[in-house]
């Protein structure tokens, strides 16, 4: 008999439930708002998560491994081998695995936390711009979505930004003070012309829904320990208390529809696997698909049937296609006065001046001023061959001079940017494994080097040296999945519409990155929690 935990030894039930009125697959910001929020209007919800529960308690340990060399990266959050197994058949190599993490609270486990609306401009940058597509829903459209969503996650920020969009209230709470490097680099952006402002933190700048104030840890990115900075389990633990039933380790391995005589354009069952190999099938009116920009097409396309012979919810083909990410541009160096770097481990101080700038083809570019530039003294430390006084020379003299600007610049959607499938790899359910092909093209090159030249601007006048850029050449992703299944009103082109249903597919809605048509610059998870909630709202609608 096969065991109702799959295996696993932890006494927790992974069989399904009698039909359910909503399915939530993913358990990482939108699937724990949507789930949150429907449990609070009533609705019989369960959750299917693939990754595992984290204990809160081990996170001072996860801190350890991810300063100290004798563990890997992706030894923090457990990711990687079979289960989180990939491609990446583009010409530039995608290093999904890098940053994103497969459990309870998903990708808000590691985030850096950083929460900005969208600008107005962002869902009309065809109308504006003459590129790319405009949004069918507009900024309006979200706004009390927005409002909602800083609520949830618990922002703390400030309305000194001249150059964000319209707001209707103050942030839940006060933004955190100047970094010391900012003040540094405050006098020389003045002289440059360049504007500084807050950024909004979704961490707490004071004890709030029983969570303590920031205590300076400095390692937001991979975890925080002291819980200050939201993670999306705290969502989740809320809706359980509402009644909503959360399965982890339970990978959904495929959408089925027709089953009990509804149509071909109704799913009836979400068939999950658990870690002893068996399949079960989880019954519900609704579904709601929140895993991600990657995993959300590749489940579509994993869902293939004779109904639907190129995956569910892809009679436009423009499933897994527009993928977009972030790129990042950065130039650091050192300056002759202690810049206190490191001691703290997020960004406090930006600049939105350059995103619907007037420069010639080039996008939108949002610039960020770097509190944890250059080597921590932990790592040195650590990584060090010296001991006493060597050592102590060394510190000295790799730590407390250095300063660095960042900035994220996005891609226009283009259909050869894409989430496939590799049928050559599988994981370790046998399924192929996903294919990101992706590639930078030259409208996003010319906003880097704009970029770039901002920041060096900045570096002038500060008489700091540059050590380093990160540019057109050498830039990376910022490890933001958009525009898979985009939205739009011609089925013929999209995947959901703009209440995040699927075209094709009555009762199938996806809340996630995955539906944005265009990329921007900003951080996208305030978006995706401000879709979430919408589309939550929708499915209550309809049940």
């Amino acid at each position: 008999m096969t065991p109702r935990d799959g295996g696993v030894g932890d006494g927790r039930d992974r069989t399904p439930s009698e039909r359910v009125d909503v399915c939530v697959v993913g358990a990482g910001p939108a699937g724990a708002l949507v789930a949150n929020r429907l449990a609070d209007r009533g609705r019989d919800v369960l959750v299917l998560e693939a990754g595992p529960r984290f204990d809160r308690e081990d996170r001072r340990e996860r801190m350890e491994r991810s300063v100290r060399p004798a563990h890997g990266p992706l030894s923090v959050w457990e990711m990687g081998g079979e289960r989180d197994a990939f491609s990446s058949g583009g010409d530039r190599f995608y290093p999904l695995n890098a940053a994103r993490v497969k459990g309870v609270g998903g990708s808000t486990l590691h985030w850096q936390g950083l929460v900005p609306r969208m600008h107005v401009s962002d869902f009309r940058r065809a109308s504006r711009d003459g590129v790319g597509r405009d949004w069918p829903i507009d900024y309006a459209d979200l706004r009390p979505y927005y409002a909602a969503a800083e609520r949830a996650l618990g922002v703390a920020g400030a309305t000194d930004n001249p150059f964000a969009s319209p707001r209707e209230e103050p942030f839940p709470m006060p933004a955190f003070p100047p970094s010391y490097s900012d003040t540094l680099l405050a006098e020389a952006c003045e002289a440059a012309g360049v504007a500084m402002h807050s950024v909004p933190n979704a961490r707490n700048s004071e004890p709030r829904d029983g969570r303590s104030e920031c205590v300076g840890y400095g390692t937001c990115q991979p975890v925080c320990p002291s819980g200050a900075k939201y993670s999306a389990d705290d969502t989740v633990e809320r809706a359980e208390k509402r009644g909503v039933r959360v399965l982890d380790r339970a990978p959904v391995q495929r959408f089925v529809t027709g089953e009990g005589g509804a149509g071909d354009d109704r799913v009836t069952t979400a068939v999950y696997a658990t870690p002893d190999g068996a399949e079960h099938r989880q019954e519900a009116r609704q579904f709601v698909l929140a895993a991600g920009g990657v995993e959300t097409p590749r489940l579509l396309l994993l869902s293939r049937s004779p109904a639907h012979p190129d995956g569910l919810a892809n009679a436009s083909g423009a499933v897994g296609r527009y993928f977009m990410e972030h790129l990042f541009a950065g130039t650091g160096g050192t300056h002759a006065e202690r810049t206190r770097q490191n001691h703290v481990g997020f960004v406090t101080s930006g600049s939105h001046q350059f995103y619907d700038n007037d420069f010639d083809d080039a996008g939108p570019i949002k610039l960020e001023f770097l509190n944890y530039a250059g080597p921590s003294p932990v790592e040195t430390a650590l990584t060090a061959d010296e001991w006493g006084d060597d050592l102590l020379e060394t510190l000295r003299a790799a730590y407390g001079h250095h300063v660095a600007m960042g900035g994220l610049v996005g891609q226009l959607p283009r259909a050869e940017n894409r989430v496939t499938l590799d049928p050559s790899r599988t994981d370790d359910h046998g399924n192929p494994v996903p294919d990101v092909r992706w590639r930078l093209d030259d409208r996003t090159r010319r906003t880097l080097t704009r970029a770039n030249e901002v920041q060096r601007r900045v570096f002038a006048e500060l008489d700091a040296d540059v050590e380093r850029t990160v540019g057109p050449e050498n830039t990376g992703p910022a490890f933001h999945h958009m525009g898979t299944t985009r939205m739009g009103t011609d089925p013929s082109e999209s995947v959901v519409n703009p209440r995040l249903r699927t075209h094709d597919v009555a009762n199938l809605t996806v809340a996630s990155s995955s539906v944005f048509v265009t990329s921007g610059a900003m951080n996208p998870t305030l978006t995706i929690a401000a879709l979430a909630l919408k589309a939550a709202d929708h499915v209550d609608a309809d049940l």
